[in-house]
């Protein structure tokens, strides 16, 4: 007999192993939750096998009744099998009700709550247990009915009802759930000399394994992009909301080596190269979803990169690139590309004239709202300016710790200065031309200028440059914020400011010193710069401290010829 229960507890513990190295995320916890016990429960009818003495089989049944939880555990991963809810105010209670059994199991020896006795004495050298149970104990067999006719008729609705239920894992469960508790019984009625119970529950982690199985068949989404991601053919790389690295395949360092450089959590954007390739086009994404697709070329291939929203369950948990090889596809394209070429140029020729009526608009938009504001005279053209010599300063450093900036960037942000504060056309007159310094209350309603210039540059420029488009936006939208994170409206802080926007800060917040307003007079150039000195690593981002001190002379100079 001991050796019966040694290979039963040790089959146990071989069955829960092999289903730990098969186990996936999308497992039942329920279904998890039975493997765990049964090895534990197994083992508190070994320790009965194996005692001499009274107290000790006490600890062995004691162990051994943990089994009143695998019932409850059997009929919630029914439910789950079955794609039905059970309220969480309901599985408390069946819950609560499992809890109360097993705690009476645990007075047996002290108390006559759920054995009233029990007795025993060694025959052949075998300790032969005498139980008389109690009132609680018969309760549990009732409770061990109801459990049954549960999963029944769940089983029963769910094969009548719902179509997409495995009818096999179904049979296999309510097979399970059968098993259990004809051997609970029939081991009780037969008085066989073995404990019947223990093999139960190794048959049903048979059961529950070939379960187990059909679980991962059937997550048809799962299996096809483990399919996909092993073929070798597709890349993936994800990252959080905060744009920190989250992983990425072989296919997507190769892509990317800089990929393969980063650890997890590491804050991607500070990476020049991969912030230039990935994140800007992910900010491009959230600004509009539409623009989720981009092509890199890598060798001769060239590949289809697609942006999605990373989600587990309901849950947004950031992004994630799929990289597909679109070689054949964009060798026809570019076949039809040259064939368009020509068609392309006279289109080009004649959309130029378009564009700089288009920029001529901006600058005129700008304009009539800064003419509404009895406080920034001049102020679109003056920062404009002090931009423009940021970016000099900025393109001409070639040291190794120099931003590298694009030509085109320099451009674009020298274009966009003037939309920074667009936003305030929908500032209310009596705030924006208030011949004084505002109130708190003032102030707050003044602060929307920034989101509103974000939206209205977004609209205005939707339709044309990408690139462009989204650097305006950020400018409008971020001017604002602050190096330390007490600016507005979002609060951002440090690296999370896109560039553009921490660049548009300082040229206007020196034009600001210097400028006179209808609410002050304009700072000396010595009490501007040492305020302007005092906020860097505070108010802006202290990398760009050296370009603004070589940018001061010219800034005095243009300044002082106003």
């Amino acid at each position: 007999m001991k050796l019966y229960y040694a290979i039963i507890f040790a089959f146990s513990v071989l069955l829960t192993g092999i289903y730990a190295i098969i186990w996936r995320k999308r497992f039942s916890v329920f279904l998890t939750l039975n493997f765990a016990f049964i090895p534990i429960v197994n083992l508190g009818y070994y320790i009965i096998i194996l005692s001499t003495t009274v107290p000790e089989a006490i600890i062995g049944i004691k162990i051994s009744y943990l089994g009143i939880f695998l019932h409850i555990f059997i009929m919630y991963t029914i439910f789950n099998l079955c794609n039905l809810n059970i309220k969480k105010s309901i599985r408390l209670i069946l819950f609560g009700i499992s809890t109360f059994f097993f705690i009476s199991s645990l007075t047996i020896g002290s108390s006559s709550f759920f054995y009233k006795e029990i007795s025993g004495e060694i025959i052949d050298n075998q300790l032969v247990l005498y139980k008389k149970y109690g009132l609680v104990h018969t309760l549990y067999y009732i409770q061990i009915f109801i459990y049954m006719i549960i999963t029944i008729s769940a089983t029963l609705y769910a094969f009548c009802k719902k179509n997409d239920v495995s009818r096999h894992n179904l049979r296999y469960m309510v097979a399970c759930e059968s098993i259990s508790v004809l051997s609970f019984f029939a081991g009780k009625l037969l008085k066989v000399d073995v404990d019947l119970i223990p093999l139960s529950y190794v048959l049903g982690q048979v059961v529950m394994l070939m379960i187990s199985r059909r679980i991962i068949l059937y997550d048809v989404t799962e299996t096809a992009i483990e399919t996909i991601s092993a073929n070798g053919k597709t890349g993936f790389a994800s990252f959080d909301e905060k744009f920190r690295y989250l992983g990425s395949n072989q296919i997507a360092k190769e892509i990317y080596p800089e990929l393969g450089k980063l650890k997890v959590d590491n804050y991607v954007p500070q990476n020049s190269e991969l912030n230039n390739e990935i994140i800007e086009k992910i900010r491009t994404y959230v600004v509009d979803s539409k623009k989720n697709t981009f092509i890199k070329k890598f060798g001769k291939q060239i590949y289809q990169i697609d942006i999605s929203r990373l989600f587990d369950g309901r849950n947004n948990l950031g992004y994630i690139l799929y990289m597909q090889d679109d070689t054949k596809n964009r060798k026809y394209i570019s076949l039809l590309n040259k064939f368009n070429d020509k068609l392309k140029t006279e289109v080009s020729e004649k959309t130029r004239h378009i564009i700089e009526m288009h920029d001529n608009l901006i600058i005129g938009m700008a304009t009539m709202v800064e003419s509404r504001d009895n406080s920034t005279g001049g102020h679109i053209k003056r920062t404009s300016k002090i931009v423009q010599f940021l970016i000099d300063e900025i393109q001409n450093d070639s040291g190794d710790n120099s931003l590298k900036l694009t030509e085109k960037f320099g451009n674009n942000l020298i274009k966009a200065a003037p939309m920074h504060d667009l936003g305030k056309i929908a500032v209310d007159d009596a705030v924006l031309r208030k011949p004084g310094r505002f109130t708190a209350e003032e102030f707050e309603k003044m602060k929307i200028h920034a989101a509103e210039g974000a939206r209205i540059v977004h609209e205005i420029l939707k339709d044309t440059d990408q690139a462009f488009g989204i650097l305006a936006e950020n400018v409008a939208h971020y001017h604002h914020e602050r190096w330390d994170g007490s600016g507005y409206p979002e609060g951002l802080k440090g690296e999370e400011i896109p560039l553009e926007a921490r660049i548009m800060a300082i040229a206007d917040v020196y034009d600001a010193l210097v400028s006179k307003r209808v609410y002050k007079e304009s700072m000396s150039f010595e009490k501007a710069n040492n305020i302007m000195m005092e906020s860097f690593g505070k108010h802006f981002d202290n990398k760009l401290k050296k370009y603004y001190i070589a940018a001061r002379p010219k800034l005095e100079e243009y300044y002082s010829k106003l």
